[in-house]
């Protein structure tokens, strides 16, 4: 599957069916010696200062339809927590 076949669609949360955002405004984390995705970095908030990141592993997609993707929210880790892990800023 390639990014262009994702770009547009929806994501949703599969416990709460809330709308998490759009796969343009997302970040992909790729594993550089296998070329996998990793995760999705999804921007979540209502506020232009600060949102709130959530990353969510490959395997917390649970379907990726025409229009939306679902996601499992309970495999998410914070974004904060990950950078700090990775040692990235």
């Amino acid at each position: 599957m390639r990014y262009s076949d994702l770009a547009g669609k929806e994501i949703v949360c599969f416990d709460e069916g809330i709308r998490l955002g759009v796969v343009n405004d997302t970040d992909l984390i790729i594993n550089t010696k296998t070329g996998v995705v990793d995760s999705i970095i999804i921007p979540y908030g209502k506020s232009w200062f600060h949102k709130r990141m959530i990353v969510v592993p490959w395997q917390g997609i649970k379907k990726i339809g025409r229009d939306l993707i679902i996601v499992d929210l309970t495999k998410a880790q914070d974004y904060e927590d990950i950078v700090r892990r990775l040692d990235l800023e």
